[in-house]
Formats: C-alpha cells, sequence, structure tokens
C-alpha cells in the first residue's frame, strides 16, 4: 500500500505543531494504521541531534520518518539558505523525495496489545514549516507543498486570545488555494482554560467552517512515549480517519490490500 499524504501546518511558529503531529501519528497507531511522519526542511538544528520528525516519531512511537534537507539557523527555510550561502530549495527537490518515501513500502503497526499485526491502513504526516505561507524556496510555500502532493491540510492552532483571526486566515488562504482544510488541532491546551479558550473553541469550526478535531494539553510534550502513547487517542472528537474521509472520498487514508 502506498501512502496518503495529510499536510499539518500552524498557524504561525511555537503553536504545538509538531506535538500535536506526534499525538495524530499516535492516534493513528491505535486505530490500526500504518504512521509515517516527514518533515521536508528542518532549520535551527544541528547535524546530529534530533529534528522536529524524529521527535514526534520518539513520542508517537513511529518507525517511518523522512527528513529532506536541513538548514542550521532557527530561520524560515528561505531565510536559512540565503544566511548559510546556500542554494534555494525547488520543488521537485522536496517533493521528489517525498514522493519516493510514499510509493516505498510500509510496515506492520508497532507491537501493543490493541494493533499489533498488519495495517489496517497508511497514513503519512508531512508537518511544515511555521504557517502556510511560510518560504521554503524562493516563492515556493507550504500551500505549494500541498497543492503538489494533492494532500489535505490539518491547521495546528493556539488556544487563546487572536487565534480566532488568526485560524480563518488560515483556513482561507488554503481553501483559496484549492485545497481542502481537513480540520484544526488546538496544539497546546491548558489544564484551566479561561474565558476566551472556551469561547475559542466554540467559535472556531462556526467561524472557519471546519471542525476542531482535537486538543493536545500543554503538557504533553514532556510525557514519556508509553503515557503519551496511551492519553493521545483521547485528545481527539475525531481521528485523522474520520476527518479525512468526512467530505471527499479521494482523499481517505489508502486502505490495506484485502481490506
Amino acid at each position: 500500500m502506498t501512502g496518503t499524504p495529510v499536510v499539518v501546518t500552524g498557524t504561525g511558529t511555537d503553536v504545538g505543531k509538531t506535538v500535536a503531529t506526534a499525538a495524530l501519528a499516535a492516534h493513528g497507531l491505535s486505530e490500526g494504521l500504518d504512521v509515517g511522519i516527514c518533515k521536508p526542511i528542518q532549520t535551527g538544528v544541528g547535524p546530529d541531534e534530533p529534528g522536529d520528525a524524529h521527535e514526534a516519531a520518539r513520542l508517537s512511537g513511529v518507525r517511518r520518518v523522512l527528513e529532506v534537507r536541513r538548514l542550521p539557523d532557527p530561520l524560515a527555510p528561505e531565510t536559512a539558505a540565503r544566511v548559510a550561502g546556500l542554494p534555494q530549495s525547488t520543488l521537485p527537490e522536496l517533493i521528489d523525495p517525498i514522493r519516493a518515501w510514499l510509493r516505498a513500502p510500509g510496515g506492520s503497526v508497532p507491537d501493543s496489545p490493541a494493533t499489533s499485526g498488519p495495517a489496517r491502513g497508511r497514513l503519512d504526516l508531512v508537518e511544515g514549516a511555521g504557517g502556510v505561507l511560510v518560504r521554503l524556496g524562493a516563492g515556493l510555500t507550504v500551500l505549494d507543498l500541498a497543492r503538489s502532493l494533492d494532500a489535505p491540510v490539518i491547521v495546528v492552532a493556539r488556544a487563546g486570545l487572536g487565534t480566532l483571526s488568526d485560524t480563518e486566515l488560515t483556513v482561507r488562504a488554503i481553501e483559496a488555494a484549492g485545497l481542502r482544510c481537513a480540520g484544526i488541532v488546538i496544539g497546546s491546551w491548558p489544564a484551566d482554560p479561561d474565558l476566551a479558550e472556551r469561547c475559542n473553541l466554540e467559535d472556531l469550526p462556526r467561524l472557519t467552517g471546519v471542525p476542531v478535531l482535537g486538543r493536545v494539553p500543554a503538557v504533553a510534550g514532556a510525557l514519556s512515549p508509553a503515557e503519551f502513547g496511551r492519553r493521545a487517542p483521547g485528545w481527539f472528537e475525531s481521528g485523522p480517519v474520520t476527518a479525512l474521509r468526512r467530505d471527499d472520498p479521494s482523499a481517505q487514508v489508502t486502505p490495506a490490500v484485502g481490506t
């Protein structure tokens, strides 16, 4: 079975996108899916340090990981390449390795009492950099990447004041690009939400027209991988498979052969 990509983007930086990607991955594993995580461009991490994709894989238990390119400075990818005196990334340089990864055979689901054995399907999460208009290269945005993959997009948003405008702008940009926004994930949900956060949870789907799929607790990134994997399914109102199947059969998670 080949992979069906889902692009995970944010309303900006530091919204909890990597931990939310890990949570989506862990939830997918709990549903019996073979899950992969891809980071097209990683910035601000040393050559021997784990990047975002590997951190998401560590938390979730995912085994299939792809990082296409790494740039040294903690900047937007286009800026990081320019500052380092390196060539700008092009769409083929990013897309071709991702497509090859998506075509490669998957694997079985990591052993657990609930999910051991052959996978029921496959889900590949592609984590972008920052928001949808962040430049991955000269004139190349996260939206261009998603369009080339023909992938639905999940938006990771903040919980607090200001998130309504940020999230609606992001969803509008996704839809204006001809892409489908599969839903919103709150990337860092507080243990004791204030009035604005509680109201935002109700207002986000009303204003954007897309569902809030789940809320990842603010402390989730500090959990052990075992505890993270155990708790992650409970953070979602509907899982990644349900979100993808809701409106567009062509965007379904790829079923395993024989299912």
